[in-house]
């Protein structure tokens, strides 16, 4: 763990710790559960410990966030569905009627949302709206919506002619809106594809000033590029100490630990680990200091992602075809790990986007 950690923060990280140890890897191993009732118990366990909440209230500080993420993921439990709520997202200090309508129940686990950023490489025009009267009328796809087939709405990026780009919440049982393609994807998450034909919303479903859609967007964005950022160094020291294990056991031909060979590669590993998670952690604390982190969001994002997937990687080749074995923890976390190289952004894109954020705009530092 980083050092310089206030001492409510130290804390906060034990009792992140005891939650982890004493109650959710039991739950993650239990192999008589059914994935309902592991989240249902892991969500119980998280709130009686203070944790799930977190999400949910705007004011948790950045680094609060990642000493929660990153403990839990250190320990192969930060990705247990039910521990944490449902965070506001674009919803965030939205006014009445949608504070009552959306807001509200997507915090109490009675909504799902969806987030329709993406649009298919094939369309020739992004999503867009056309204003009648006090209704906005949406036409256009969208791709990739992860959890779209259980989502009771979408926060959608719809342009609005005359007004610029905006984001518009669009429930999924309006006439008009239907799911063209669902599909999983190596980590075992499924996603939707979704069109819009003529679908009438009111005005007011579209969030904050006009032309301000695509900085709610790219807010949002920036928060899941720090959280899985923080998931892939916690993950990455998780997976460290799965391989010293391995390294330190009494085999028939001795320890591992005793070849020169695997003790380079396992030192390989706990430098990129440390640089990964010190790269995390500076982030997390420019943002709450109000510095502009969108660049530093990234950076962290691709390095700590990438560092995960090599260390993973390393990782089956220090231990072995024992860890190629479906169910293996090694195995599971490759899996889980690849997506997230392509979560918010595929490393090569935001390589360019860091670039561009520099020699364009004079943004992001070193």
């Amino acid at each position: 763990m980083p050092d310089f950690l206030s001492p409510e923060l130290q804390a906060f990280r034990d009792r992140i710790d005891q939650l982890a140890t004493g109650t959710l890897v039991g739950l993650r191993d239990d192999a008589s559960l059914e994935p309902a009732e592991r989240a249902a118990r892991v969500r119980d366990a998280s709130k009686a410990a203070g944790v799930y909440g977190l999400t949910q209230d705007e004011r948790t500080p950045a680094l609060t966030l990642l000493v929660a993420r990153d403990t839990l993921a250190s320990h192969g439990v930060g990705h247990l569905r039910g521990v944490f709520g449902a965070d506001p997202g674009v919803l965030a200090g939205v006014p009445e009627p949608l504070r009552s309508t959306h807001l509200q129940p997507l915090l109490a686990g009675e909504k799902r949302p969806g987030f329709a950023f993406t649009e298919p490489s094939d369309v020739e025009r992004p999503t867009w709206a056309r204003i009648e009267g006090d209704e906005l009328v949406i036409t256009g796809r969208k791709s990739y919506v992860t959890g779209g087939a259980d989502a009771a709405f979408l926060a959608a990026l719809v342009e609005i002619e005359g007004q610029g780009p905006a984001m518009v919440i669009i429930d999924t049982d309006r006439p008009g809106v239907t799911q063209e393609r669902r599909f999983s994807s190596l980590d075992g998450s499924h996603h939707v594809g979704f069109q819009f034909e003529d679908v009438r919303v009111p005005r007011h479903h579209a969030l904050g000033a006009p032309g301000d859609g695509r900085g709610r967007a790219m807010a949002k964005i920036s928060a899941v590029r720090r959280a899985v950022a923080a998931d892939c160094a916690g993950s990455s020291a998780w997976i460290v100490s799965l391989v010293a294990a391995d390294l330190l056991r009494q085999g028939r031909r001795g320890r591992k630990a005793d070849s020169e060979r695997m003790r380079l590669r396992y030192g390989e590993m706990r430098v990129a680990v440390y640089a990964a998670r010190s790269v995390v952690y500076r982030t997390a604390r420019l943002f709450d200091a109000g510095q502009d982190a969108v660049n530093e969001s990234i950076s962290a994002k691709v390095f700590a992602s990438e560092t995960a997937n090599r260390i993973a990687d390393m990782a089956i080749q220090l231990v072995g075809g024992e860890a190629l074995v479906v169910g293996h923890p090694l195995e599971a976390v490759m899996r889980r790990l690849r997506s997230l190289r392509l979560a918010e952004g595929e490393s090569d894109t935001l390589y360019v986007n860091v670039a561009r954020g520099h020699l364009d705009i004079g943004k992001g530092r070193l």
